[in-house]
């Protein structure tokens, strides 16, 4: 990450802002966090440790087409897609009674929720390996908090490189929770990051249930 990552509470510290982050390990199971996470760990901006879990995508991109298809498909499903004609699409779920609808520029698709939440599936071309792409997306989702929280988890797709995240976001004032999955996809036209972000505000009924149904393993759709 581009600055030094501080566990402790930074209400007393003469910082701008402060993070903490704590690893997951692979489990057979990674939809549990709290289960598998560690103690924390102070990332140095000057040696920043490996995100857990990255592995390189295995093989040759498949041929075009819808690809990674889930063995159980959600009954609603909205399929996010970027004007960008090289990008591959994620055809993702969509909780009941939630609102959906196209995005602008790299922003695929747009969900609506009840009690302020809502999700966004973005869709970014990268020449960063996995690793790499992974904190740069870390480092933007926290750039504008005074404190925030990233527990992370491998979450590989398909032999595709992947990474879960979860935690919170502050301005000083009132928080956010949030959840993302992560996934880097190489296509013949290179390697694309599809983002699925969900968030709402701390404490926001039924949050937790609505982001891993959004967050799910998805369909992937190559040009």
């Amino acid at each position: 990450m581009n600055r030094s990552v501080i566990l402790w509470a930074c209400a007393a510290l003469a910082v701008a802002a402060c993070s903490r982050v704590s690893d997951g390990v692979p489990v057979a199971d990674p939809s549990q966090p709290a289960a598998v996470q560690a103690t924390p760990t102070t990332v140095p901006s000057a040696s920043p440790d490996p995100l857990p879990g990255v592995v390189p995508t295995t093989g040759s991109p498949p041929p075009a087409g819808p690809f990674c298809v889930p063995a159980v498909l959600p009954s609603l499903r909205t399929v996010a897609r970027v004007t960008d004609p090289g990008a591959p699409t994620a055809t993702v779920a969509v909780p009941d009674g939630w609102a959906m609808t196209s995005g602008t520029g790299d922003v695929g698709a747009r969900l609506e929720g009840p009690d302020g939440m809502w999700a966004e599936v973005t869709i970014t071309a990268t020449s960063l390996d996995p690793e790499a792409t992974f904190r740069e997306y870390v480092d933007d989702l926290t750039a504008g908090s005074v404190m925030s929280t990233v527990s992370m988890l491998p979450a590989d797709m398909c032999g595709f490189s992947g990474q879960r995240l979860m935690g919170m976001l502050s301005d000083g004032g009132d928080s956010i929770e949030y959840e993302d999955r992560l996934v880097q996809v190489p296509t013949g036209n290179g390697d694309h990051l599809i983002a699925i972000h969900v968030q709402a505000p701390s404490g926001a009924p039924g949050f937790a249930d609505a982001a891993a149904h959004v967050t799910q393993d998805f369909e992937v759709g190559l040009p």
